[in-house]
């Protein structure tokens, strides 16, 4: 009996030492713009996959894609294409894996102004640019009758960091503004003529709603985890001054195939013109097989089930045709 009970123990033991030999740290990092919806991702999934960890820090796109090429992080986060130099510096090529959709929204700090402004892509790049200084200039009354436009300087904030967000806001306003595309023109990093700077999405959040007076540019998502905040329509392609919703930043990638793949100033009547996927950036090749598989094995999941979650946090889920290409491209990751 006692031989029996020791025999059971030990297996006992052996089965704990497998379940901790099994867990599995992954380390991450990157873009700030997907950040909410990356956590609920990997911690639903450690919950359903016992001993699969993935610590991911959000730091910006620029970072993220340093961190990959310095080979500190397993796999790297962006909201924009790596480019041919950062490639180059790379001993395993990363391959695009688009996450979710979004919207960048211009969002400001106007007391006593209740009415939601409307704002065209030229007026917003000669905002920060340095032309458009005053809450009542005439650009901004004309795009909004009737609305009590204070007479107050316009507080610009921008990101401090290297920011896929802000590479994608640069690229829209450099598709609808000559004077854009030949000053700052698109840049993770631009020479801002104009405004303070603050790290993070989280950071221009912050100033946007402790300064009076301010604007600056945000994903949806820290607009609507920060109730109160005020955020504007913007023109698109078509004439229509859109939300950014789910449905119209969908709208935006109609059609889309292939990737990475610009969805900025879409041709759709009800698309949102400052649209963009967010991918991860996963190395074709691993040393360590065990890391690998549960990668892909986190892959697989976020594509089939976590896709739905994306609405409740106020992303909008890759349309089918890029989720059925990601999961064929799953078996070029060795």
């Amino acid at each position: 009996m006692k031989t029996t009970i020791r025999l059971g123990l030990m297996a006992l033991a052996a089965m704990s030492v497998a379940g901790i030999a099994a867990a599995q740290s992954i380390n991450a990092a990157g873009a700030s713009f997907p950040e909410f919806i990356y956590k609920k991702w990997f911690s639903d999934y450690k919950n359903a996959h016992a001993g699969v960890e993935i610590n991911y820090q959000a730091n910006g796109s620029g970072a993220g894609i340093k961190q990959l090429v310095a080979g500190t992080v397993d796999f790297g986060a962006s909201d924009r294409p790596v480019t041919e130099a950062e490639m180059n510096e790379m001993k395993v090529k990363p391959i695009y894996f688009p996450t979710v959709l979004g919207g960048i929204v211009p969002a400001y700090n106007l007391p006593k102004v209740t009415t939601q402004l409307k704002f065209t892509g030229d007026v917003l790049a000669n905002i920060f640019l340095g032309k458009i200084t005053k809450w009542n200039d005439k650009a901004l009354t004309a795009l909004n009758p009737g609305v009590a436009l204070p007479n107050e300087d316009i507080a610009v904030v921008h990101r401090s960091d290297g920011s896929g967000t802000t590479f994608v806001f640069t690229e829209y306003l450099a598709k609808v503004s000559d004077a854009w595309k030949n000053g700052p023109g698109v840049n993770q990093s631009p020479k801002w003529p104009t405004g303070s700077g603050q790290p993070q999405n989280d950071g221009v959040a912050g100033y946007v709603k402790q300064t009076p007076y301010s604007i600056g540019y945000l994903e949806l998502t820290f607009i609507l985890t920060n109730k109160g905040m005020q955020y504007g329509q913007v023109k698109n392609a078509a004439g229509s001054f859109i939300n950014a919703t789910v449905q119209s930043v969908t709208a935006a990638a109609d059609g889309v195939k292939s990737f990475p793949v610009s969805i900025t100033n879409a041709s759709g009547a009800q698309a949102y013109p400052i649209s963009t996927m967010t991918y991860l950036l996963i190395p074709s090749k691993f040393a360590d097989a065990r890391k690998r598989d549960a990668i892909k094995g986190f892959l697989s999941w976020m594509l089939k089930d976590g896709q739905g979650v994306a609405p409740s946090l106020n992303y909008a889920p890759l349309p089918k045709e890029v989720t059925s290409v990601e999961l064929k491209q799953l078996a070029q990751v060795q």
